[in-house]
């Protein structure tokens, strides 16, 4: 068992099972539990604890992996094959399919979610290259009635997020959960 993962999911458990305040501003609603890169899989196998920590403190738990989501929305574009021939001319379309699939999630959301229910967000990763994670994680938190867990796979230092040791990050007011907290 991975040392890193026993202590993320320790910290997890702690944070969720204090009260939940309300009021919050969407961003402040949301939390991102960082995790190394390379224990992506390992921490796949293990999100059945973040979900049995959750529901012992009380809050249903809905899970939503976006790990096929790109893939999917591509399956879906009509000029696809064009797309692959130039992908260049896809970077337009980056915007439509996080809105659209914005919408998809958020009618997930509004029909299995309450202001107590926990919405887990998994593979993230998954969209690095395609989409920014912050804007898809803020444009989904609108539509998120109690919280947003997303489960990261990067680093946070400094009160920046950066997805998969990219270059850049950004700074985000979600409240961070490490293995070090």
């Amino acid at each position: 068992m991975s040392n890193r993962l026993n202590r993320l999911i320790k910290s997890y458990a702690n944070h969720i099972s204090l009260p939940w305040m309300k009021g919050l501003a969407n961003e402040q609603r949301v939390l991102f539990a960082v995790y190394h890169k390379e224990d992506e899989l390992k921490l796949r196998a293990r999100v059945e604890e973040f979900r049995l920590a959750t529901e012992s403190a009380g809050h249903p738990w809905l899970e939503l992996d976006i790990t096929c989501l790109f893939s999917d929305w591509m399956a879906k574009q009509k000029y696809r094959e064009d797309y692959f021939e130039e992908p260049d001319s896809l970077t337009p379309k980056y915007k439509t399919f996080v809105r659209q699939s914005v919408e998809v999630l958020a009618e997930q959301i509004q029909t299995k979610a309450d202001d107590k229910t926990l919405v887990a967000l998994v593979g993230c990763g998954t969209l690095f290259g395609f989409a920014s994670v912050s804007d898809f994680v803020k444009q989904l938190a609108e539509h998120v009635p109690g919280r947003l867990l997303v489960l990261f796979p990067g680093e946070y230092i400094n009160n920046g997020y950066r997805l998969l040791d990219a270059r850049d990050g950004w700074g985000y007011q979600a409240t961070a959960i490490t293995a070090e907290n």
